[in-house]
């Protein structure tokens, strides 16, 4: 068992070493509720992003859209994915570079750093291509900055696998801060779930059945709890 975990691990994280283009992934929302906004939304990232281990409807933007269009009448459409499992932020830069997404979206988030964490790469070197990231994000906005936000990384040392792992943890805080502190000096929100991540031993059912990734009902603890409020304000706010 401890041999099929550690192969299962390796393959949520590393499975994308070599390089990997992925074209961006195209979601709608329910066409038949009524909404008074509608946005493009461009969400960026690796794995959390992607939803691995879970269904497409689980992933956290797409329930962020579901519950935008639900409780707020705002709708994401058309809503585009560019994230794949075990990507760094190098993997996710070089994918943006091969295929640019344009300068027209109303709506970015860029969600990215584990893998980078989890193959050992310094936070200097992450400090330098998140920001790289964060400037490209923006650019897609159009340059606005009110139009992009950040997640932070959850701890995947509170799964399973990870088993509280305190250095993992200590990782993790490091390239969230260094995260935050570029978001905070680019003008970009930056809003922080990891504390929901960190619930993940204590209620097993926060993680996916590969005990790595958070499930379902975790990202959807992520809109209920600290994305859902903040980006309808971000959208609603006055120009």
């Amino acid at each position: 068992m401890r041999m099929l975990s550690l192969l299962t691990f390796l393959f949520c994280f590393v499975a994308c070493t070599k390089e990997e283009v992925a074209p961006p992934s195209p979601i709608t929302t329910q066409p038949n509720v009524e909404a008074d906004t509608t946005l493009s939304y461009l969400a960026l990232g690796d794995s959390y992003t992607i939803g691995t281990s879970v269904a497409a409807e689980e992933r956290w933007p797409n329930q962020l859209a579901q519950a935008l269009l639900e409780k707020e009448s705002i709708r994401l459409e058309p809503l585009e994915i560019v994230a794949r499992n075990g990507w760094r932020t190098d993997n996710l830069s070089n994918a943006l570079h091969a295929s640019d997404p344009g300068t027209d979206w109303q709506l970015v988030s860029l969600l990215i750093g584990v893998n980078d964490q989890y193959q050992g790469f310094n936070v200097d070197g992450y400090r330098s291509r998140f920001r790289a990231l964060l400037e490209s994000a923006i650019r897609y906005a159009g340059g606005d900055t009110s139009s992009v936000f950040v997640v932070s990384i959850p701890d995947y040392a509170y799964t399973p696998f990870g088993g509280g792992g305190a250095q993992v943890s200590a990782d993790i805080d490091a390239f969230n801060a260094a995260a935050e502190a570029i978001s905070i000096s680019l003008g970009v929100p930056f809003y922080d779930i990891v504390a929901i991540s960190r619930e993940g031993l204590k209620t097993p059912a926060l993680v996916a059945e590969d005990d790595l990734h958070p499930s379902g009902l975790q990202y959807r603890r992520w809109v209920d709890e600290v994305l859902l409020d903040q980006v309808a304000q971000q959208i609603r706010q006055d120009p």
